[in-house]
């Protein structure tokens, strides 16, 4: 029950986010907005408010805002131009295409910055959470539950700080303060270069101890302009990973079935909810910055599709003619649903726990 609530709360929030930022965008522009949807059709509830039907629909994987005009091919009389996107200057439908995106984008860092705010920033203290058998580390007698409390006499309190003093060090024997229990003690460890996996999965080469961190983390506290200081970088940080983990995935460097669809949405939604509200906002604000740069893709259908068009449409000085972008628009959709089935199936292979 709690993973339907949760997957409910994520992607209704999201879809509304991104549909909201088409249509605030739109009606800054004095374009008429048809119909608002949270989900696709078949309707479950809808209202009418002014010119705009707001639609409860059944199918919750996405949402639309139909805009009056937007299809080329629809007659428009001249008295309704002025409110139709069709006919608005390009630089406006440039705009209200584009803030969907953005504000999946601006809502990852505000997310950001109200779990900084209120509840700190998250960290991995050192903590050793694991010790690979034969590695340096275990050779020096380390063990699970120890906590490095100083790398070659300076304190460390931060996984990453570690981590990174280790990889600075190279492979010279380095001498670790550690704490097991209530006795402190020093040890020597010497690091060696082995394979290891990266963030995004994939196999590299690195100066390593062989330790993995704990999954306990502390909280820094910080007042609520660093708090939004700080949305904003991570949000920066997110999006730029985000990217290159997208990058790696098309030059295969991270495999293919690291990727998810809804089943694992809703899979790690439901487990993010049992930590608590916290860390069901840090994951709506990731999936959020993923919807961005997705969106953004050029693809037909997509709002990338669009902005490119568009673009086009400026450099080129007249619309792209109507046939081309049917075609491409048949293609897009053709690229989507076939990415649809493949994140679907593995969705599935993780549920039946095939190997290969």
């Amino acid at each position: 029950m709690i993973t339907v609530l949760a997957t409910i709360i994520v992607l209704g929030v999201l879809v509304f986010v991104h549909e909201l930022g088409h249509f605030l965008m739109a009606k800054l522009f004095g374009v008429r907005v048809d119909a608002f949807s949270l989900g696709f059709p078949p309707k479950l509830l809808h209202k009418k408010i002014g010119d705009t039907d707001y639609r409860l629909s059944v199918v919750p994987l996405g949402g639309y805002v139909k805009l009056f005009g937007e299809n080329p091919k629809d007659e428009v009389p001249p008295e309704l131009q002025p409110v139709s996107f069709s006919h608005h200057p390009l630089w406006h439908r440039f705009l209200i295409v584009l803030a969907g995106p953005t504000f999946n984008l601006i809502f990852a860092a505000l997310a950001l910055f109200l779990v900084f705010a209120f509840s700190g920033i998250p960290y991995l203290t050192t903590e050793i959470g694991g010790v690979k058998a034969g590695s340096p580390a275990a050779q020096a007698g380390l063990q699970k539950g120890d906590q490095v409390l100083a790398v070659e006499g300076q304190a460390v309190s931060r996984w990453e700080h570690l981590s990174a003093k280790i990889r600075q060090n190279g492979e010279k024997p380095l001498n670790l303060s550690v704490r097991r229990g209530d006795r402190d003690f020093q040890v020597t460890v010497t690091p060696q270069r082995m394979e290891t996996s990266d963030i995004f999965g994939a196999k590299v080469s690195a100066v390593i101890i062989g330790v993995s961190s704990g999954d306990t983390p502390a909280v820094e506290h910080v007042g609520p302009l660093q708090a939004l200081e700080l949305g904003v970088v991570y949000t920066g940080r997110l999006t730029w990973l985000t990217v290159e983990s997208l990058y790696k995935l098309v030059i295969r460097e991270v495999p293919l079935k690291s990727i998810g669809g809804p089943i694992l949405i809703a899979q790690m939604a439901g487990k993010q909810a049992e930590m608590g509200v916290t860390y069901l906002v840090q994951f709506m604000a990731a999936l959020s910055i993923n919807l961005f740069l997705i969106n953004l893709l050029p693809i037909p259908v997509l709002d990338g599709g669009h902005l490119f068009f568009f673009s086009v449409e400026a450099i080129l000085g007249k619309p792209v003619p109507l046939q081309h972008r049917e075609m491409a628009q048949g293609l897009g959709l053709m690229l989507i649903l076939a990415l649809m089935i493949l994140v679907f199936y593995q969705d599935i292979l993780r549920l039946v726990q095939v190997q290969y």
